[in-house]
């Protein structure tokens, strides 16, 4: 099956375009009508239709909870007929949530933490996906070593956008080791296997990339060497998100989403050899990463890890509140998201799977 049969499954190009523009139409008619733009709940009969709105590209491992919870019915089994709709980065994504027109995306903690706290958008976390950052920077172990916060200072470090995510956790390694995040400069460059030669080339010191990625530079190239991030900050997590009205309003849509994700997720993680997980996946998706059975594996192993923070036994996607404050503490310590609010009442866990 080729990456185009990927498209099919979500929505046209028009009629997105359209359906944006009804949402800002809406917006600007007011609150009312704003929340009759949401999905609704879904129905006891099966048919109950919403919209996931995805900052990654739907090609990606990366994505495997939402890709299997529809390749693998876990979707259809709570009544949800699932459109997974790529969108252009984070900040679309929040901006088509907050339009009315989705009511579940997945975003990083960072981007949710500061939207809230410098801009007050109505943004609550209803699940943590990942305990770990699934992230990873590339450099060349000939060239110059990324072992350490100190061997960033000075260098050029490639990022797909500027002020993005990727480019907040640069900062972050470098602020968490006291070091001002200013002497590492930042170069907006593309996130695929093919910009490693500007590492060997000396032109950046390294670049930040998916796991996914990660594992097939590594397997392509043995001059690659890994960064985790995740080893030193602690905010950058995945975590769906919703609007306070979609809260409200969409409760059963959003429970049946989350129960999908954590059946889809269990599977993952009773499934010792992958086997079954990348079988699933394959019966409907199809791209570089899937299709080849060593990255593959190799990358949901990654990727498994990070979703049950090493620990299988502990329940999944629950937002832990001393992760989620020290978090915050973190953000505002390196001046990436203004202090004095209160981040507890920014998530919420009771639309989970109760244990």
């Amino acid at each position: 099956m080729s990456s185009t049969t990927l498209a099919s499954a979500s929505l046209s190009r028009r009629s997105f375009l359209r359906r944006s523009a009804f949402a800002l139409a809406a917006a600007t008619a007011g609150p009312a009508l704003l929340a009759g733009c949401g999905s609704g709940d879904a129905g006891a009969d099966g048919s109950g239709k919403v919209t996931f709105l995805s900052y990654l590209p739907l090609e990606t491992l990366s994505l495997t909870p939402e890709l299997l919870a529809v390749a693998g019915g876990h979707f259809k089994k709570h009544g949800l007929d699932v459109t997974l709709q790529p969108v252009k980065g984070s900040p679309q994504a929040m901006q088509t949530l907050l339009s009315g027109i989705a009511p579940i995306t997945r975003l990083g903690q960072i981007d949710v933490m500061t939207a809230v706290a410098d801009t007050g958008q109505p943004l609550v976390t209803i699940g943590t996906l990942s305990r770990g950052s699934s992230l990873r920077f590339v450099y060349s172990k000939k060239r110059h070593p990324l072992a350490k916060p100190e061997d960033f200072v000075g260098q050029t470090m490639g990022v797909p956008s500027e002020g993005g995510t990727s480019d907040k956790v640069v900062s972050l390694v470098l602020a968490n080791a006291g070091i001002d995040p200013e002497q590492t400069k930042r170069q907006v460059v593309g996130l695929t296997p093919g910009t490693f030669s500007l590492v060997e080339q000396g032109r950046l010191a390294g670049y930040v990339v998916s796991v996914d990625t990660a594992t097939i530079l590594t397997a392509q190239n043995p001059d690659v060497g890994l960064f985790n991030p995740g080893e030193t900050v602690k905010s950058d997590l995945q975590v769906y998100v919703t609007s306070k009205d979609a809260l409200k309003n969409d409760s059963g849509t959003l429970q049946a989403f989350m129960a999908g994700i954590d059946d889809a997720l269990s599977a993952i993680v009773a499934d010792e050899s992958l086997d079954e997980t990348v079988k699933q996946l394959r019966t409907r998706y199809s791209f570089a990463t899937l299709d080849d059975d060593k990255i593959a594996k190799a990358s949901l192993t990654l990727l498994r890890e990070s979703w049950t923070g090493g620990d299988p036994s502990k329940p999944l996607l629950v937002t832990d509140q001393a992760a989620w404050a020290a978090g915050y503490t973190e953000l505002t310590a390196a001046g990436l998201a203004k202090s004095g609010a209160d981040a507890g009442s920014w998530f919420d866990n009771s639309l989970l799977p109760k244990a």
